[in-house]
């Protein structure tokens, strides 16, 4: 019994560096500007003030939406691109197979800096610029996928074989295996691709910026920059008031899918 209440006395101590930056934020947004930097962790006159100035002073309810809908909408194009191309690379025998992988795993070695000058050229020509279509298609369709990929991939590798032999006696097609057991019981990994491709869309930041200039094609990471006064000052406990909504419910969906998180990659080989 000591043991055990040693170590939730430890893990207590520990959580301390994680959870104090967010408690410091939320409090701070509830504070005046001026007393955001003092000793005071708490906000003895709390005032939701400066979260109504967070919509005032720009549309940041429209930005919300826009990260909402386009990190919904690469999380599911991400699902349906990684777990073909993962079931494809793990069970689909044909020539030059390896080395066409080995090809989709460099993906993870090239930064987003080195590629985002030519994709804004290309977007350029094809008129998409300030539009959402490249924070949509380059995620779904390039190097951000590649992870997603290997990780669906590991999954299908590790399904018995005898499954897909039993399913293919009873007439079932190859498409058809894939999406009535493959998939069924792929769930783990998807859940794992699911949680950190919305994390990663909803957090982007560089190619926001390269490809939006209107402030209602914002998204929030960009958006959180935007708040300062006439003179150029940063407006603190407005920017803290932001952030805390922009936070806040990504910490409650990973607290509540932690769980099918680390199933997810202990069953794709990935865990430690």
């Amino acid at each position: 019994m000591r043991a055990k209440t040693f170590g939730y006395g430890i893990l207590l101590v520990l959580c301390v560096p994680f959870v104090f930056p967010t408690w410091w934020m939320v409090t701070s947004s509830l504070k005046p500007n001026a007393d955001i930097f003092g000793r005071d962790l708490w906000a003895h006159h709390a005032s939701f003030a400066a979260w109504h100035d967070v919509f005032t002073m720009q549309p940041f309810a429209r930005q919300y939406f826009n990260s909402a809908y386009i990190a919904v909408v690469v999380t599911l194009g991400t699902l349906v691109v990684a777990s073909m191309a993962g079931y494809a690379f793990a069970r689909i025998r044909f020539r030059g197979q390896n080395a066409l992988f080995l090809v989709v795993l460099t993906g993870l070695l090239i930064p987003s800096e080195v590629t985002i000058v030519p994709l804004f050229r290309i977007f350029n020509s094809l008129g998409l610029i300030d539009t959402h279509w490249p924070l949509i298609l380059v995620p779904i369709f390039g190097a951000p996928s590649v992870l997603a990929t290997f990780i669906m991939r590991q999954f299908f590798i590790t399904l018995p074989v005898e499954l897909e032999e039993a399913a293919r006696m009873d007439g079932l097609s190859r498409a058809a295996i894939f999406r009535r057991i493959a998939l069924p019981l792929a769930r783990p990994a998807l859940g794992a691709v699911a949680i950190f491709t919305f994390l990663t869309s909803w957090n982007l930041y560089l190619e926001p910026i390269v490809y939006l200039s209107s402030k209602s094609m914002f998204t929030l990471p960009q958006a959180l920059t935007q708040f300062t006064d006439p003179y150029q000052g940063q407006l603190w406990n407005v920017q803290l008031s932001a952030a805390s909504m922009t936070a806040i419910p990504v910490l409650i969906v990973f607290v509540i899918a932690q769980r099918q998180f680390i199933e997810g990659l202990a069953h794709t080989g990935l865990k430690g």
